[in-house]
């Protein structure tokens, strides 16, 4: 069973650390990630939501005006053999 991970993508970095001090300052859990490669091509931040809440998130960046490029749903790729050479 593949777990889905919530990314939120964004434009620039100032975006996504504008919305990261909201939801700190809110008490929702977000975390500052590198966006994923399946997600996005571009480099840049992404933010690690929980999908429960994703309806309080959207909220915000409405709210605050934050422009975001999209809301990725992804299924959790890990791999216990990367990086393991012997």
């Amino acid at each position: 069973m593949q777990k889905i991970q919530h990314y939120v993508l964004f434009p620039n970095h100032d975006n996504g650390m504008r919305l990261y001090g909201i939801l700190k300052e809110a008490g929702i859990k977000a975390t500052i990630a590198p966006t994923p490669r399946v997600a996005s091509k571009c480099c840049g931040i992404s933010l690690l939501v929980r999908e429960e809440d994703l309806d309080a998130i959207r909220k915000f960046i409405d709210e605050n005006h934050i422009e975001i490029l999209k809301i990725a749903a992804i299924e959790r790729d890990i791999n216990p053999r990367r990086d393991k050479y012997c």
